[in-house]
Parts: C-alpha cells; sequence; structure tokens
C-alpha cells in the first residue's frame, strides 16, 4: 500500500506543478493607434445664367442663377463673383459681348430679388455673401438675380448671341 500512496502522491506533486506554472495569454493582445486629420476644404457649383430673348425697348429682362458651396462643417466662407471675362465690364456694370463685331449688352447679378445689392467682390458697392459649412454633404444655396436693364446702350444693341463668364471664388 506504501508503494501506491507514494505513487499518488507523486502524481498529484506533478499535477500541482504544472498548474503552477503561468499560462501565456490566449490570445496575445496589442492595440492599434488610430487617428486622422480633417482639414477646411470647400467646393463650388454654379447653373448658367441664361437670360433668354432680350427684345429692345419693351421691358427689362431677369434670371437667376444657383450657386452652391459645400463646406468641411464649421468652415466659414465668403462667396464673391467677379467682373466677368468682357473687356470693359466692371462689377458695377458687368458686359455681354457679341464675340465678333465687338457689340457688348449691359447686365449684372444680383444679391436680392430687389436688384438693390450688387453681388460681386466688395468693391465699388458690391458685396459678397457669406457662410458657414454643414459638411460635404450638404450645400448651401445663394441665388444670383441677373438683370438686363431696357435702357441706356441695351436700346441699341444689334441682333446677336451675347455671352460673358462670371468666376465664382469661394474663400475659407
Amino acid at each position: 500500500m506504501r508503494n501506491v500512496i507514494a505513487c499518488l502522491s507523486a502524481g498529484s506533486l506533478l499535477a500541482l506543478a504544472g498548474a503552477a506554472q503561468a499560462a501565456p495569454p490566449n490570445p496575445a493582445t496589442s492595440s492599434i493607434a488610430v487617428s486622422a486629420s480633417v482639414t477646411k476644404n470647400c467646393s463650388v457649383g454654379a447653373t448658367a445664367a441664361a437670360f433668354g430673348q432680350y427684345y429692345p425697348g419693351t421691358g427689362n429682362l431677369s434670371t437667376t442663377s444657383t450657386v452652391t458651396v459645400k463646406c468641411t462643417k464649421g468652415t466659414t466662407f465668403t462667396v464673391a463673383l467677379d467682373k466677368g471675362t468682357t473687356t470693359g465690364g466692371t462689377i458695377a456694370q458687368r458686359l455681354m459681348t457679341d464675340g465678333g463685331a465687338g457689340d457688348t449688352l449691359q447686365y449684372n447679378l444680383y444679391k436680392d430679388a430687389a436688384w438693390t445689392t450688387v453681388w460681386g467682390d466688395g468693391t465699388a458697392g458690391s458685396q459678397t455673401n457669406t457662410g458657414a459649412g454643414s459638411g460635404m454633404g450638404t450645400g448651401l444655396t445663394f441665388t444670383a438675380y441677373g438683370l438686363i436693364t431696357d435702357a441706356g446702350a441695351n436700346l441699341n444693341a444689334p441682333p446677336a448671341t451675347y455671352n460673358d463668364t462670371v468666376t465664382v471664388s469661394v474663400a475659407y
């Protein structure tokens, strides 16, 4: 019996010795530091301001263009319009040209439907539009109100197709 007891005691000691050793963690772990920086960003788009047919001597002609600005959330911005590409045009009096004979047609773009505040770059009495971004997935829209006044040099405009290109700039 003694031998049996001794065998059992040796087996018990071996089992206890195995349990006393620390097992490695299962599974082994670590971590990944994740970071990113969001920078200010804006984009802008605009629809055409197509006046259509102008008949001198029959009254003013108006149109609109929609300017859509998308900026990162909380980014403040200013939207300006330049004088256009037609030689001789100014922010106070924009011009379209017929592109060939050098004839022009006067027009302007305004911030309001009453055509009282010229939308420009802040010079010559013009004003800009301002806003704050809601995120790149959400655009803020501004309306440019165009007007051809049926007066002055416009009354003597010869038949032609007149064009101009106004650049929309967003500073942020």
